[in-house]
């Protein structure tokens, strides 16, 4: 524990320089650039924002047919987008379109097999594939640590994440590195149980973690553990929920139980951080030096203060594969407030959307719904979306919209991974679907359990 705490300085002030300068990574410059640009004023940004949002159109222009001709359809050119009204006529882009025409997006000079990519579940479990260059990464990384101080922790100190399937070193010498860099313990989602939250709790006393992060629920859930054992160990000095909206009850129970409050953060894997909490908790700081954020009515024209809007996102950092106004199926609040934290970033209110449940196993072990999610729709090829249905305790419903990959093997292999996560006793019914609806609040739920216990 001492160690740890003795070291946390070390890493932040020599490994981590040292190893960026064996890497040759940017990563650095990036965070501290971002340091600084958060406290300009918003007039300022505005118009740094304005400034990349123009370049990325004329640089599109150039290089991409594919949005070239969604500009030229709409009358215009890069010289003609001269205000938010012309922006808004580039039509906006959907999931099944980015589907149809994921190649089709790759910007002129760029070599697929040379850049980055991962396919992602996203909010409402429709797959996607994205691609971007390791400096678009970089920036992406840059701009989540800013975020992740907010919340209180700094460099260097050891994090407790609550996440599914954790990516663990593998060997001596990646440990060694995360050891020295930025050690990180893990409550693996897959399988909460009383006995893994013990564990964690054991390893959390000997590590001492200063941030818990991880999925808005699944923190939920192990605020619940902790409080029914009456575990003390974790005592984190900052928590930082994501991926999922934090709702009102799971806050108050998070911050009733370890005492201090939530970092509430927003964004997608299409285009990273969107928003985010900082520490006075007044709203959710627009990271508008990477993106352009729109909140949209039903008719296309822009959300007044307070209105709910659909959220429509440019990115204006990845040109290797543009995202010009995507809409990213989530809904949000924007706010003309100024937050008294001192920031020049733009707040909005709230965003809704993004509601998964956990599923329960037989010996009452919970799974976070989102990852299962994640790590079907990433591993198992023609899934377009899909919704988990809890409705028996030994029962589940799968309910797919697949496409031409898809095949009689596929839905085996979904069949034997529900069988092994919740037992083989556990009756699997896949349901063919052409579509999977939103709720009536505008919700996708891709997670759905109906038992009473949880």
């Amino acid at each position: 524990m001492l160690k740890h705490r003795l070291f946390s300085p070390l890493r932040r002030h020599l490994m981590e320089p040292l190893d960026a300068l064996r890497s040759g990574t940017p990563f650095l410059n990036y965070w501290k650039e971002l340091e600084r640009t958060q406290y300009l004023p918003e007039a300022a940004l505005r118009r740094v924002q304005w400034e990349r949002l123009t370049d990325l159109l004329a640089y599109v222009w150039d290089n991409n047919e594919f949005y070239r001709e969604r500009m030229e359809q709409a009358g215009l050119t890069p010289e003609t987008v001269t205000s938010p009204e012309e922006f808004r006529k580039i039509p906006v882009l959907s999931k099944e379109c980015i589907r149809q025409n994921t190649l089709a997006m790759i910007s002129r000079g760029y070599d697929v097999g040379s850049l980055m990519k991962f396919k992602t579940g996203g909010s409402t479990g429709k797959s996607l594939e994205i691609y971007l260059t390791e400096e678009c990464s970089e920036r992406r990384n840059a701009c989540a640590r800013r975020h992740d101080r907010w919340a209180g922790w700094n460099p260097g100190e050891p994090i407790g994440a609550v996440w599914g399937n954790p990516e663990l070193p593998r060997d001596m010498k990646s440990r060694i590195k995360d050891w020295f860099l930025s050690p990180v313990i893990y409550l693996d989602t897959m399988s909460v149980t009383e006995a893994s939250v013990r564990a964690f709790a054991a390893e959390w006393k000997q590590v001492q973690p200063t941030l818990l992060y991880g999925h808005a629920h699944s923190i939920f859930v192990l605020a619940e553990f902790v409080r029914e054992l009456g575990l003390s160990s974790i005592t984190p000095k900052g928590i930082l929920s994501t991926s999922m909206m934090l709702m009102p009850h799971e806050r108050r129970t998070i911050e009733s139980v370890f005492g201090i409050k939530v970092t509430d953060r927003y964004g997608c894997e299409e285009v990273s951080l969107i928003a985010s909490e900082c520490e006075k908790h007044e709203g959710m700081h627009l990271n508008i030096e990477h993106l352009y954020v729109e909140f949209l009515r039903d008719d296309g024209s822009p959300a007044a203060s307070g209105e709910p809007g659909a959220i429509v996102v440019t990115d204006l950092m990845n040109r290797a594969m543009p995202f010009i106004r995507y809409r990213v199926e989530d809904v949000g609040v924007p706010s003309d407030r100024k937050c008294s934290c001192g920031r020049g970033l733009p707040l909005m209110e709230s965003v809704t959307g993004r509601v998964a449940d956990f599923l329960v196993k037989s010996d009452g072990a919970r799974v976070a719904g989102v990852s299962l999610i994640e790590n079907t729709l990433t591993c198992f090829h023609g899934i377009e979306q899909m919704q988990i249905h809890q409705q028996e305790i030994d029962a589940i419903k799968i309910r797919l919209v697949t496409g031409a990959e898809f095949n009689y093997d596929i839905s085996m292999g979904l069949i034997a991974y529900f069988k092994r996560v919740f037992g083989h006793d556990m009756n699997v019914d896949i349901e063919f679907v052409d579509k999977i609806k939103p709720e009536k609040s505008g919700k996708y739920r891709f997670s759905i359990c109906d038992l009473k216990i949880l």
